[in-house]
């Protein structure tokens, strides 16, 4: 669902990171404790925070090299077939260009 507006995988995660920053941001704040209480657990939120985004950017980083490890064995693949395909074009231009000239 998300694919067919154009949000990428890393925004949705991202998307999803922050929101949870926030809401757990209010409910630190707003919630009945001492000052000391409330520091310590946004000192271990963020603690956490870091984690999970270092992950997460883990994730997509070998994600990334995954993708462009095929693209590259995609590219070496087709790579015969499309050398050809530009040969066999320039022939034809060559070709319908005498054509052309022989005409005149």
């Amino acid at each position: 669902m998300y694919e067919e507006k154009n949000f990428s995988t890393g925004s949705l995660v991202l998307s999803f990171l922050v929101g949870g920053i926030v809401g757990a941001g209010i409910a630190l704040l707003t919630a009945p404790q001492s000052g000391r209480e409330t520091r310590e657990k946004i000192s271990e939120l963020a603690g956490d925070t870091k984690d999970k985004i270092w992950s997460a950017g883990q994730s997509a980083k070998l994600k990334i090299a995954d993708t462009l490890s095929r693209g590259r064995e995609y590219m070496e693949e087709k790579k015969p077939a499309l050398q050809s395909a530009v040969e066999v074009g320039k022939k034809a231009m060559e070709e319908e260009k005498a054509r052309l000239h022989s005409r005149v």
